[in-house]
């Protein structure tokens, strides 16, 4: 990792609207803060079919593996879709694999409809770590997102969180997506490091 790391956070919605996309520009907007480079990774830009793992090369696939690899940090944001992720994300995280997430540090944020989206924060932790991606322990759900924001031409992405203490976890994600980008997970207990003495 160089000296400035590099935060990519990848957008589940394909909404021209999309309070998730938002959401992970304040994210963003905190990581540069912190000292990040950062990109948004946003799936309605790119053309990815539904992954085939017979095909060697589809659409933009290798361009977007491409980024993810050269992250030190991966923000993940979805919208929750019958309490889970969002098949868009879904079919970008089947194009990668150990080589894009291993020791990688991840953020994950989902923003919902309704009240609910800790089935699918837990989905994406879950299949995070199948490919040895290390998820941060904070992470962020956004309830009722349609009444999160205001429109503020101001504001970032042209919205303002109404709640400031929800505004703040979200800032949190991409200050810690920064703060832990260079971690090099080691498991010890003090068991195994008695032995080592």
């Amino acid at each position: 990792m160089s000296s400035v790391p590099n935060v990519v956070a990848v957008c589940g919605s394909l909404r021209e609207e999309s309070y998730t996309r938002t959401a992970l520009r304040y994210v963003l907007r905190a990581a540069e803060e912190a000292g990040a480079e950062t990109t948004l990774l946003d799936l309605r830009e790119y053309d990815l079919p539904v992954y085939d793992p017979d095909v060697d090369e589809q659409g933009d696939g290798e361009e977007v593996t491409r980024i993810v690899r050269k992250a030190d940090a991966v923000a993940l944001g979805t919208p929750v879709y019958h309490g889970s992720y969002s098949g868009a994300l879904k079919n970008f995280h089947d194009y990668c694999s150990f080589e894009e997430y291993e020791d990688t540090t991840v953020g994950l944020l989902a923003t919902a409809g309704g009240g609910t989206y800790g089935s699918t924060l837990d989905h994406l932790r879950i299949t995070v770590r199948g490919v040895h991606g290390w998820v941060l322990p904070h992470q962020v759900g956004i309830r009722k997102a349609y009444d999160a924001f205001v429109d503020d031409p101001d504001a970032t992405d042209g919205r303002r969180f109404v709640d400031a203490d929800l505004e703040e976890r979200v800032e949190t994600l991409g200050r810690s997506l920064v703060e832990y980008a260079a971690i090099e997970p080691e498991v010890t207990t003090s068991r195994t490091a008695a032995a080592d003495d």
